[in-house]
């Protein structure tokens, strides 16, 4: 249970000209935490432990942001690396429960989807990447395949991925190229870049792109990277998500909500608009089965609606 009076310390500045420094005994130092926020799937919590316990370098604490104690499995280990903590619904409410509960005593944090099932090596190659590259406050690491965009990719298949990788690709300690935002499945950041900075809990449920308005927020702390050195599969579990009317219409409220914040260009936010608006509509007669497109395509009215009305109100989600 998250307690309330939990002391915050302020974290030290987060300085990018910090000299890159070498050696076993840097990397020993670099404390990293993983957050997993899940709501209804405790099955997927169950995974991840077990997931965690054969890292082949364990994460120093791995911290389980639940609303209610139904969400959890009936058997979660007891152990000291573990913590569970309690506090709203949504995502961005239960990462920065979290966030509140690490404080400072913490050099790395992972943000992970319940879902995601990350490279044994995940947590090592954390270590490593940001011990190497002292000017990079967040990064995501390699989606091998996204579930998401299909009708879902279970454990078997997802750990054979992942397998094969192992087998015959390397894993470049490389910055591959700068970012806008990360992606929020699988993106670490440094806690001294975050700071007292937290997610916009403006962005209600789902909280469709928190991950770009986070990564946003704090680039003036670092660089925004995506990088090879850490890597995983995101299996895309369709239950317990936010459904097709309540996605459609954070669709067009977030990006609006976004762009006027000054977290996502313009244009950006109009392209992903224009996109999401018109597959729906063009998908609406033959659906994936996996895929509420009709739900989408009202919510999309909805929030365009809501939009020439001059309402940016992308909590508005909570009352659909």
């Amino acid at each position: 249970m998250f307690d309330s009076n939990f002391d915050v310390q302020e974290p030290a500045p987060f300085d990018d000209r910090e000299p890159v420094a070498s050696g076993k005994s840097r990397r020993e130092n670099l404390r990293i935490a993983v957050v997993v926020a899940s709501t209804s799937r405790p099955e997927l919590i169950a995974q991840m432990t077990s997931l965690m316990e054969h890292q082949s370098l364990r994460p120093d604490l791995l911290v389980f942001s639940i609303c209610e104690q139904a969400d959890l499995p009936r058997n979660i280990p007891k152990a000291p690396w573990i913590r569970i903590v309690q506090g709203p619904r949504g995502l961005c409410a239960q990462r920065n429960t979290a966030l509140e509960f690490l404080g400072s005593d913490y050099d790395l944090v992972a943000f992970y989807d319940d879902d995601f099932v990350p490279a044994r090596n995940s947590i090592a190659q954390m270590h490593r990447f940001f011990s190497d590259h002292p000017s990079v406050a967040g990064a995501t690491g390699h989606v091998l395949a996204d579930g998401i965009r299909t009708q879902g990719i279970a454990l078997c298949e997802a750990l054979s991925l992942l397998e094969e990788h192992a087998r015959n690709e390397p894993n470049p300690n490389c910055i591959v190229t700068d970012l806008v935002g990360l992606y929020g499945c699988n993106m670490v950041y440094r806690i001294a870049a975050i700071g007292r900075h937290r997610f916009d809990e403006r962005l209600k449920l789902y909280a469709w792109q928190e991950d770009i308005d986070f990564a946003a927020s704090i680039r003036h702390r670092g660089r925004i990277v995506k990088t090879f050195a850490f890597c995983g599969v995101h299996q895309g579990v369709k239950h317990g998500r936010t459904p097709g009317f309540r996605l459609g219409y954070s669709q067009v409220i977030n990006p609006s909500y976004l762009a006027a914040k000054g977290t996502m260009p313009t244009m950006s936010a109009l392209r992903l608009i224009v996109r999401n608006v018109l597959a729906n509509h063009l998908k609406m007669w033959r659906p994936e089965p996996w895929i509420d497109r009709r739900g989408r395509v009202r919510g999309n009215w909805l929030g365009a609606l809501d939009l020439l009305r001059g309402r940016l109100t992308p909590e508005r989600i909570e009352t659909l």
